[in-house]
């Protein structure tokens, strides 16, 4: 069962006490040069580090993750950059601290997102041992994915991502695909779908659509891709700007691209081909709201640097969104700063008159904040960048999304719709 299913089976009983933190271990390093990465760029909040993370570190955020939660189940979950920079060594002592602190009949669950390029034998034993679901960022077809998705030598990684990915089946890990949408796989969402079921053999899809925002200043640079040049110019991504760069989806493009997966899903893979953005849609059918992009509010998605600082989501490291560090306050006192709680209400209460009298909030909300850099029809600011991406995919899902949500009210799998279509 992926993380994304079990949010869903558990939000509509959520105690109040519930966060979720994005940790990054090795901070910003990565052993990728993937040009559409802005959190390469993070690297310069930190000149002088390490970028590893510190014993010291890592038991305050188990400590304090697993005293704070009242919920049953708790997600301990790493990204990076490439967390596996760390080595197993790390990780096992995460472990050892997640047994040395839960609580009793406190289940724990860890993922962890990886580019693949450093899977081996020792790595599918550990993530097997600990039964750690793993993402893997692929973008599609090897043209596709060798666009942007590089090494340090500018190379495309395709294949030693999909390696990784066969090793990972080998050893009965559980692994999802994390596919970014962008201007090189915009146009072929169906044939990206069909290479991940057919020739993958994925059960689990996450699509991001990339939004790279810039000014007037930064384009130039940002346009480069977000690893340090030679000369050392590198901008900071910062959500600022009402500009995007030509890696970046086109404002309609990743609803087409989420539209033609649909009807390809809806016909032949509901209840065994899970794609996160449908589950989530369904979700809201029913009342729930399982990812922040698409719930009311938002704030309680958490980013963990390598060093202890926490930000206000992942998508906001920057030093205006730095609450604190964990080895001075708990990341629960954190969470309920004034600051933080402004954050996560903007959601809701910035939301333009177009988006608060829109057929289709119920479902999108709006979207996630850090693409809300457009103007409505009418001028106001605020709008997502991807509004034309996001109405044209719910109005179309719609139909069919209604059924699904009655069969499960009648207690009846969503799957019975492919055949009473």
């Amino acid at each position: 069962m992926s993380l994304y299913k079990r949010a869903m089976r558990d939000a509509a009983n959520r105690p109040k006490k519930h966060f979720h933190v994005m940790v990054k271990p090795t901070g910003a390093v990565c052993n990728l040069d993937c040009t559409y990465c802005y959190y390469l760029s993070k690297e310069s909040l930190y000149p002088g580090s390490h970028f590893r993370m510190s014993d010291d570190v890592l038991e305050a955020y188990v400590r304090q993750m697993l005293e704070a939660h009242e919920v049953p189940e708790v997600q301990i979950a790493f990204q990076g950059g490439e967390p596996t920079l760390m080595e197993v060594e790390f990780f096992e002592r995460a472990v050892e601290l997640v047994h040395r602190f839960r609580k009793p009949n406190q289940t724990v669950s860890f993922s962890l997102q990886t580019n693949g390029t450093r899977i081996d034998e020792a790595w599918c034993d550990f993530f097997c041992r600990h039964n750690f679901l793993v993402g893997l960022s692929i973008d599609g077809p090897k043209d596709v994915h060798d666009t942007y998705r590089l090494n340090k030598g500018g190379r495309g990684t395709f294949d030693q991502v999909v390696a990784a990915w066969r090793l990972l089946q080998k050893h009965r890990v559980e692994v999802n695909v994390l596919c970014t949408v962008h201007a090189a796989n915009q146009d072929r969402g169906l044939e990206v779908y069909k290479f991940f079921r057919d020739d993958l053999g994925a059960g689990f899809i996450q699509t991001i659509p990339i939004v790279e925002r810039a000014t007037p200043e930064t384009l130039p640079l940002a346009e480069k891709g977000w690893h340090e040049k030679p000369g050392g110019e590198r901008p900071l991504y910062e959500q600022t700007g009402s500009l995007v760069t030509g890696r970046s989806v086109h404002p309609a493009a990743y609803g087409k691209f989420l539209c033609d997966v649909f009807d390809e899903w809806i016909q032949k893979d509901v209840g065994h081909m899970f794609v996160q953005l449908f589950d989530v849609t369904l979700g809201s059918y029913l009342d729930i709201h399982s990812l922040c992009v698409f719930a009311p509010t938002c704030g309680k998605a958490v980013a963990l640097e390598h060093n202890g600082d926490l930000y206000s989501c992942d998508h906001f490291v920057e030093p205006r969104f730095k609450l604190g560090n964990i080895l001075q306050d708990k990341m629960a006192s954190l969470l309920e700063l004034p600051v933080q709680q402004r954050f996560g209400a903007d959601k809701k209460t910035r939301l333009p008159k177009v988006c608060r009298e829109c057929d289709v909030r119920f479902a999108c909300n709006g979207g996630c904040p850090k693409d809300r850099f457009t103007n409505s029809p009418d001028g106001e600011p605020g709008l997502n960048y991807l509004c034309p991406s996001y109405l044209a995919f719910f109005h179309h899902v719609d139909p069919a999304m209604t059924k699904m949500a009655e069969l499960v009210r009648k207690g009846r799998p969503a799957s019975e719709i492919m055949s009473i279509r």
